[in-house]
């Protein structure tokens, strides 16, 4: 009885707290509803966009190899420390289509060091520009390479009206296929970036929305040799509709379509999709951290995904703190957390 309470208080503190936190953001829009099949769809000519979106799905899903097929990149740039080139999907947005990454040389790098070693990270929605920048730094002082990627419609690539990185999850239905899309084009090209540099294992990690768009990227990248999940999540569709980040999105939604209609629709954007291919790829080492205390990726989601990731067979490593979604950036749990990032992935690179 005792320990039921114990665990139903903290459940409430939590709670509490990451509502606290959330509310702090007061410039969240609630934005028209969308069906924006003509950001998918090459010709859309006035047909229904159910119909062009249900197509448009299944043969995504029918072929995910060639959905998420990266074209040559041509244009890399460095300089200093600021790599940028130009994204393989083109958006209505002209500051979003020049991709930027941060990079994080290794401190000590040597000649003859064997194997070279890199990882790429991948913020959460609404990251702040130097956010996770100390971890590449952290990175970077243990001899490995980081590459720090700004999101679709992040810092400088957010377009001058938006208060908000609104246009990579939105009520826009096609928008969000086609933002998520061009997200795992731009972290396969960082990838291949950092093999065209002479690494040879290259690693990575992503956070909240960039959680699932590692796990897409690790699913169809066959150069990335390790993955850290920091937060777990398989469907896009239920974290809009249920997470406690998200509301505003959901608001523009309901009436216009249910869940298992906005499921439908964001599948080929959804992790849970592609669990399935674990089985068929060589094994890789994975590390889950997911969140006792989520109330924006709901715990019975994250169970979800991680019973479907051990049902392949693919071996897989879960940790489970004490915090919640927001709370997991503040101390003590964002240290433990960079803990468990680093140590899984020194470890296994």
């Amino acid at each position: 009885m005792r320990r039921f309470y114990t665990g139903t208080l903290l459940t409430r503190l939590m709670h509490a707290r990451e509502r606290q936190i959330a509310r702090r953001d007061t410039n969240r829009l609630v934005r028209p509803f969308e069906w924006g099949a003509e950001l998918v769809v090459a010709h859309a000519n006035g047909d229904d966009p159910r119909e062009l979106l249900h197509a448009h799905n299944q043969r995504a899903l029918a072929d995910s190899a060639d959905y998420f097929a990266l074209p040559e990149i041509a244009d890399y740039q460095l300089k200093d420390n600021l790599l940028t080139w130009t994204s393989a999907v083109h958006t209505p947005a002209p500051e979003n289509n020049t991709v930027r990454a941060r990079f994080f040389a290794p401190h000590k790098a040597k000649a003859d060091d064997n194997p070279r070693r890199a990882v790429v990270i991948l913020p959460h929605w609404n990251a702040q520009p130097e956010a996770y920048c100390e971890l590449g730094r952290i990175f970077a002082r243990l001899n490995v390479a980081a590459l720090r990627l700004s999101l679709p419609y992040h810092d400088e690539r957010r377009p001058a009206e938006l208060e908000r990185a609104d246009f990579l999850v939105s009520p826009n239905v096609g928008r969000t296929l086609q933002s998520m899309r061009q997200a795992v084009l731009d972290t396969r090209a960082a990838v291949r970036w950092l093999s065209a540099q002479g690494y040879e294992r290259i690693g990575i990690v992503g956070t909240s929305i960039g959680s699932c768009v590692a796990f897409l990227t690790f699913i169809h990248e066959p150069l990335v040799c390790a993955g850290v999940f920091n937060h777990v999540s398989g469907y896009v569709a239920d974290v809009v509709w249920h997470g406690l980040s998200t509301r505003h999105v959901r608001a523009s939604l309901d009436g216009q379509l249910t869940l298992a209609e906005l499921r439908r629709h964001w599948l080929p954007i959804s992790p849970r999709s592609y669990t399935g291919k674990l089985a068929a790829l060589a094994p890789r080492p994975m590390r889950f951290i997911a969140a006792r205390y989520d109330l924006t990726f709901p715990i019975d989601l994250s169970h979800d995904m991680i019973d479907a990731v051990r049902s392949t067979g693919h071996p897989l490593d879960t940790q489970w703190l004490p915090c919640g979604h927001y709370t997991l950036g503040h101390a003590p749990w964002k240290y433990i957390d960079g803990w468990k990032i680093v140590t899984f992935l020194r470890n296994n690179l």
